[in-house]
Parts: C-alpha cells; structure tokens; sequence
C-alpha cells in the first residue's frame, strides 16, 4: 500500500506493536499499511458512511487482512469498547468535529493513550481544547500535499499549556524543533494575511475596520514567531 504524503505522516506516528483505531478510515488505505508494514497487530477500521467501510471491506479480503483488520460502521468512538485500543486515529475532517467525537465519548476517550489528529481547518480550536483538557501535545508534523499543508498533531493524556495565544494556530512544538517545514507555513500564512489585509484596504466598514486589526496583529505575531528562524 503506498500512501499519499498526509497519509503517511499520519502512519509515522503509530508506535511499534500497536492496536489502534482508525475513526472515519474512508478507504481503509492507513489500517491496510499499518498491518502490511507489522506496525500494529490489530486495526479497528471504523466510518459512518456504509458506501466507503464497504470499499474498505473490498480492500481488506482483497489482500488477505481480515484477521488483522475489523471493519466497523458507527459514528466516532463509540463504536469502541474501554481500553481495547493504545492508539486512535482521527483524520481528514474538522477540528470542531474531532472535538466532537473526543468530548461525545470522554469515558473511552480516557481509556485510550496516543491520540493522532489530523484537522482539514481549525487546528488552533482543536489545541486549544486538547491544552484545556488534560492532553499534552508530544509532537506534530506539517506535510505539503499538492499545494496544501496538513497538520498532524500526537497527543497524550497529560498538562501542558502555551505562554503566547499564536501558538494554538502555530505549532509550539515544530517552532522549536526549527522545523523548516513549519517555516515555510509561517511563510504562506504571511503572504495569504498580506493578500487578505490588500482586498480589506478600501473597505471601511466598521466590522471591516476591526477585521483589519485584528489581521495586522495577527501578522506581526506571525512575524515575530519567524524571527526564530533567523539565526537557523
């Protein structure tokens, strides 16, 4: 199975011997590499849509894994019972959403160790509750896809907390690391704030007028936080 760069980034963070959970696993493309690669020993596929858990089902007798791979149809962890998986994975879909499932199943969230996230938009509202809620952040990653980054967040029950408000929209963890990666999404987010502040310019609104503030400040933070790169 070869997965597309998201994907695979997503995979590099499942520990050695693992059972895990795959929420909303679509094709079923990351269980069928986990198992392929004996990376875990046990894959619980699971999606709230029948027509993409049958092409998974397809997949899965195709290539002889349906010891290795359960396929289950239901909404979120709910579908899992307490501690019968160390890791979950919860991908390619909002970060409100992903909140969702985590807060809808707290007493099996609690059961489970390694949390692999991975926020299509909002990823700032999705560390802001993890930090709110008794999960540390271990390590992320930013991987380009077609002209797209992807962020992936590894979390764990534990405290952490962020001295500066930007570091909830901007990964603490890769800014210290000096991720070039990270650099070059600091990058486009100044030039996407720049051309945003550019179409606001003749507008005077008053809900315009704070919308630009509040742009510019996000700015000079983005700017400030690349300064780390400086010296790199």
């Amino acid at each position: 199975m070869k997965l597309s760069p998201r994907l695979l980034g997503i995979a590099t963070f499942v520990k050695n011997h693992s059972i895990v959970a795959d929420i909303g696993t679509d094709h079923g493309y990351i269980p069928v590499y986990l198992i392929e690669k004996n990376i875990s020993k046990k894959v619980i596929a699971n999606d709230i849509s029948k027509g993409s858990l049958k092409k998974a089902e397809e997949i899965i007798e195709e290539l002889g894994y349906k010891r290795n791979i359960e396929t289950r149809l239901g909404n979120g962890l709910e579908v899992l019972k307490p501690f019968e998986v160390d890791t979950v994975i919860i991908a390619g879909m909002g970060g409100p959403l992903i909140i969702d499932i985590i807060k809808s199943n707290v007493q099996i969230a609690e059961t489970i160790n390694n949390f692999i996230l991975q926020p299509m938009i909002a990823a700032d509202e999705l560390r802001r509750y993890l930090y709110n809620n008794n999960f540390k952040i271990i390590d992320e990653k930013i991987v380009k896809e077609e002209d797209k980054y992807y962020e992936i967040i590894y979390a764990e029950h534990g405290k952490d907390y962020v001295e500066n408000e930007i570091y909830y929209e901007i990964s603490k963890k890769l800014v210290d690391k000096r991720d070039l990666q990270m650099k070059e999404y600091i990058q486009y987010k100044i030039k996407k704030t720049e051309s945003i502040l550019e179409k606001l310019d003749s507008e005077e609104s008053e809900k315009a007028v704070e919308r630009k503030k509040e742009l510019i400040e996000k700015l000079r933070q983005y700017r400030e936080v690349l300064k780390c790169y400086e010296s790199f």
